[in-house]
């Protein structure tokens, strides 16, 4: 008793913090520290100093925020839950700083881009379409249906080899384990621009593949392999090993095992290593120049050998036909950009939605089988094994 205070013992014996309840007392200080803060740095920032710039700005605002929360929240509760507040703060403020890069481009693009919510935009190409035609005389529905074609051809043929080297690395190993790995670690820091310089070289040089959309999937999938393979990799070794000794203990043999067992427990994280590899190649445009080269109509044909179009070259031409910081062409360019950023969260909330919806579905069929179960024993219990 002569070491502790009393502030010390009632500190101890607070109730645990519960993080997910929002008290409006914890509100009113966080908001109030804020306002404080603002009007502190504003006057340290433009009426005692000479200091100009946001950058300086939002650091003296973070730090005095987080000083001002610790003052409040000390004077109301304690020196324990006021550090507990001074980490949220911060946590939250870290949270906001590497948020605020995405959202600042997101909505940039959404902001030059709007021109893109027009139906024609969407429904048409560039058949008739120049660099000084109105905007709505063209469109990127060439680009998109190029793009889905690569980026689908590109996942048939990395998702399965990606998830079997990933099979063969985690659950079966050997000799060759450390080559594959060592040759997957290679294959991941090679530039986009060498992907489409080996297709070029090997493919479509040698007259064994015209440049097409098929030639530009393949450059793809060389970018998208190593990522599938990593991830999947890491999400597997996050598959507790007792499943694993559960299943061969009941008499499964290994592939039975990495089939029923292994690949169901982590579709979730396969689903998000599939995610990945289609953010690392779907805004590629380097590898397209060389197998692709682009197109101004429609050509719903991969192996045809009539050039393709996808949306990271119907930007990338887009640009190059602008004149300045104006005018029609860079107004496609942005709603270019919009388009395939529109595109990409479609296909991810799409495989998201498929990988968890799976799952859960799963799940809820193995839970009503086992309540089914135990009302047949509850109300037969003859049935019941000995």
């Amino acid at each position: 008793m002569s070491v502790l205070d009393l502030t010390s013992i009632e500190e101890l014996d607070r109730p645990p913090i519960d993080i997910r309840r929002v008290d409006p007392d914890v509100v009113r200080t966080y908001l109030g520290g804020a306002v404080a803060s603002f009007a502190a740095t504003w006057l340290i920032c433009f009426q005692l100093t000479s200091m100009s710039g946001w950058v300086g700005f939002t650091a003296i605002f973070a730090l005095v925020t987080l000083i001002l929360v610790w003052v409040l929240a000390y004077l109301q509760w304690g020196r324990v839950l006021a550090a507990d507040h001074a980490a949220r703060v911060l946590i939250g403020m870290t949270a906001a700083i590497a948020v605020a890069p995405l959202v600042w481009i997101v909505a940039t693009v959404a902001a030059r881009g709007w021109h893109a919510l027009s139906i024609a935009f969407w429904t048409k190409d560039l058949r008739f379409a120049g660099p000084q035609d109105p905007f709505d005389a063209g469109g990127v529905a060439h680009s998109i249906v190029g793009t889905l074609e690569v980026v689908g051809i590109a996942m048939l043929i990395s998702v399965p080899l990606g998830v079997t080297s990933a099979v063969f690395l985690n659950e079966i190993g050997g000799s060759l384990a450390r080559l594959v790995r060592m040759l997957t670690d290679a294959m991941s820091a090679v530039p986009s621009i060498v992907a489409g310089l080996f297709v070029f070289a090997v493919f479509i040089q040698s007259d064994m593949l015209p440049q097409s959309g098929f030639a530009a999937a393949i450059a793809l999938s060389l970018l998208m392999l190593p990522t599938i393979t990593r991830t999947t990799e890491v999400v597997l070794r996050l598959v507790p090993g007792g499943l694993r000794e559960a299943s061969l203990a009941l008499g499964g043999s290994e592939w039975r095992t990495t089939r029923n067992v292994v690949l169901p427990t982590a579709r979730a994280g396969i689903v998000t290593a599939v995610i990945l590899g289609i953010a690392r190649v779907i805004g590629e445009t380097a590898p397209l120049i060389l197998t692709m080269l682009g197109a101004q109509i429609f050509n719903a044909n991969p192996f045809s050998t009539d050039k393709q179009d996808a949306l990271p070259l119907f930007v990338w031409n887009q640009v190059k036909l602008a004149t300045g910081s104006e005018g029609v062409a860079l107004q496609r360019a942005w709603s270019g950009a919009f388009v395939l950023m529109v595109l990409v969260l479609a296909l991810f909330v799409a495989a998201r939605l498929l990988g968890t919806g799976r799952t859960r579905q799963r799940s809820s069929r193995r839970h009503e089988r086992s309540m089914r179960a135990r009302r047949v024993r509850t109300v037969h219990p003859e049935k019941e094994r000995p």
